[in-house]
């Protein structure tokens, strides 16, 4: 029997240093947050302070690139002890960019995912697609056996074109191409929610906006950051509520939620 909710966020900070200057523990702190996931921390270890690691009432997890300094990165406070933490899923390729973190909380897996960006060329696009089979090929071992999962980052793609301000100039674009659309679809197929989107399926809000033409005065935004969850969790009824947190500034990308019972 579900006892009690907690609040999960996600954020890509779009570098941690950089996002701390603009009221970085300030945003934390009204968060309020049991777990809180943050993603392109552009950090190597030594540049993280005893500040960023040291949030009180909170541990720290981070996952670092080895492949490039200044790139990638991602992290998880978290009120809630985990029993186990691993840092990738066994694949090189794909550990040494880290963008991979997964808590184990018992009740629940929680993965803490920044996926990879295709916009860089054909070479990076067959990496992103790459990554997205072989990580779901991982997570679909433990939904498999019955386990319930929540996914959530910055997936770096708009599922459908209520998720993005302009579908048709964007469509032969990294972001919006069928074939990344098309694994979205996949993952829906094979018994992953979209959190967001099951509660509020008309809703139009955006979680990124390029930083070129005052993109998010005018709301010109992108739907990439998302709540994934097993559908076991749905069926159980422990999908409480799900919001995107347009007030809150310091980056290309706002912070994501997802309210859930355990």
């Amino acid at each position: 029997m579900a006892e009690r909710e907690i609040k999960l966020i996600s954020w890509n900070v779009n570098g941690l240093r950089a996002v701390w200057k603009k009221d970085f523990p300030e945003s934390f702190r009204k968060a309020d947050a049991d777990i809180f996931a943050i993603q392109e921390t552009k950090l190597q270890e030594p540049q993280l302070t005893d500040e960023m690691r040291h949030i009180d009432g909170y541990e720290s997890y981070w996952s670092y690139a080895s492949v490039k300094k200044g790139y990638s990165g991602v992290g998880v406070y978290t009120r809630l002890r985990p029993l186990n933490v691993r840092y990738g899923i066994g694949i090189p390729e794909f550990d040494d960019e880290g963008r991979i973190l997964e808590l184990d909380f018992g009740d629940f897996i929680f993965f803490n995912i920044y996926f990879p960006n295709g916009q860089m060329g054909e070479d990076r696009l067959q990496y992103k697609l790459a990554f997205y089979e072989a990580f779901f090929a991982y997570t679909d071992q433990y939904r498999k056996a019955g386990k319930r999962l929540v996914i959530t980052g910055d997936y770096n793609t708009a599922h459908n074109e209520i998720d993005l301000k302009n579908p048709r100039a964007n469509k032969d674009r990294s972001g919006f191409l069928r074939i990344e659309r098309d694994w979205l679809d996949r993952i829906v197929e094979n018994g992953y929610a979209d959190t967001f989107r099951h509660l509020y399926p008309e809703t139009v809000k955006y979680s990124w906006w390029s930083y070129r033409f005052k993109a998010r005065d005018r709301n010109a935004g992108w739907r990439i950051d998302y709540f994934f969850t097993t559908q076991n969790m749905v069926e159980e009824e422990r999908i409480r509520d799900a919001f995107i947190d347009n007030d809150v500034f310091g980056s290309d990308h706002c912070p994501v939620g997802l309210i859930i019972a355990i």
